[in-house]
């Protein structure tokens, strides 16, 4: 009997269908997408609607997921802002396009806003991004 090692990595599944519940309508977003910072991350997959913070770190942008505590989102850090959310579902480690334009289904999104001064903040920050439900 023949011993086979199967060579091909594992392939992994990212489940994108509440994609289109979540974003709603895509006006406009930073061009080409943006590589993540996923190092305080513990999810496999960045699911559509995440929000996204960034940095300045000598004069260029560092773009990071913005982190979960109890299902909801936490605080961002002071020398943090807001950049937009995530447009489609990846793997943890892949790039993604980030939306800062169009419609968001606020009560779809992967985690709850931590209270309303946190959504007031992003709302504040990110005028051309609405946060609505049905």
């Amino acid at each position: 009997m023949a011993i086979y090692e199967n060579y091909e990595p594992e392939r992994k599944k990212v489940d994108s269908g509440m994609d289109a519940v979540v974003i709603r309508q895509y006006n406009g977003g930073i061009t080409g997408g943006r590589a993540l910072d996923y190092s305080n991350f513990n999810e496999d997959v960045i699911k559509a609607g995440h929000l996204i913070v960034r940095k300045k770190v000598d004069g260029i942008y560092e773009y990071k997921p913005l982190s979960v505590s109890d299902g909801k989102y936490t605080d961002k850090q002071s020398d943090e802002e807001y950049a937009g959310v995530v447009v489609r579902s990846r793997l943890k480690g892949e790039g993604v396009a980030i939306m800062d334009d169009g419609r968001v289904n606020d009560e779809a999104m992967p985690y709850q806003f931590k209270d309303e001064a946190q959504r007031t903040a992003v709302k504040t920050a990110l005028p051309n991004l609405i946060f609505e439900h049905d």
